[in-house]
C-alpha cells in the first residue's frame, strides 16, 4: 500500500511537471512568435530604405545632407531590429544575447561617429574629392576617417547579422516551426 501511494505521488509529481514545462513551452513560443513577427516587420522597414554605405564623390551640401538623413533612419530602425533580435535570443541563452547586446551598443557608437564625419564633410563637401592633387592634410583625414568609420559600421553591421542568422539556425528555428506547426494556427 505504501509503495502504491508512492508511486502514486510520484506519478502526480510527474503529471504537474509535464504540465509546467508545456505551459512554459507555449509561453516561449508565443513570445518567440511576437518578437519574430516584430522583426518581420523592421526587416520591410529597412528593406524599404535600401542606405547604401558606398562613398560617392559628390561635392553638394545637399547631398550630403540627404545621406545623414537617410543614414539616421536606417540606423534608428537597425538598432530597434537588433534590439528585436536580442529579445529573441535572450528568451533561450543569455550569455548569447547578452554579447549581442554588446554589439549593439558598439553598432550604435560606430554609428555616431560615422554620422560625425558625414557632418564635418557637409560642412565642406569638397573634402571628399580623392583625386584633387591640392587637398590639405586636414582634408585627407577628414575623408579617411569618413570611409574608415563608414567601413566599420558596415562591416560590424555585417558581423551582427550573421552572428544572429547563426544563432537563429542553431537555437530559434525549431521553437518558431514547432510554434507554426501547432493545431492553435
Amino acid at each position: 500500500m505504501e509503495k502504491r501511494c508512492q508511486l502514486d505521488f510520484k506519478l502526480f509529481i510527474a503529471e504537474k511537471f509535464r504540465h509546467i514545462m508545456n505551459d512554459e513551452l507555449e509561453e516561449l513560443k508565443k513570445s518567440a512568435r511576437t518578437h519574430s513577427d516584430n522583426l518581420i516587420e523592421l526587416g520591410k522597414e529597412l528593406a524599404k530604405i535600401q542606405f547604401n554605405y558606398k562613398i560617392i564623390e559628390n561635392a553638394t551640401e545637399q547631398f550630403w545632407q540627404k545621406k545623414i538623413y537617410e543614414f539616421n533612419k536606417f540606423n534608428e530602425i537597425e538598432i530597434e531590429y537588433f534590439t528585436q533580435a536580442h529579445a529573441l535570443m535572450s528568451l533561450v541563452d543569455k550569455e548569447q544575447s547578452g554579447l549581442f547586446l554588446l554589439s549593439i551598443s558598439k553598432l550604435r557608437q560606430i554609428g555616431l561617429r560615422l554620422l560625425t564625419n558625414m557632418e564635418e564633410v557637409k560642412k565642406n563637401p569638397s573634402i571628399i574629392k580623392s583625386k584633387d592633387k591640392q587637398q590639405s592634410k586636414w582634408s585627407k583625414e577628414i575623408r579617411e576617417k569618413l570611409v574608415e568609420s563608414n567601413n566599420a559600421c558596415m562591416n560590424h553591421e555585417k558581423y551582427m547579422n550573421r552572428f544572429f542568422r547563426e544563432f537563429y539556425e542553431k537555437h530559434l528555428r525549431n521553437i518558431l516551426s514547432e510554434n507554426d506547426t501547432s493545431p492553435e494556427n
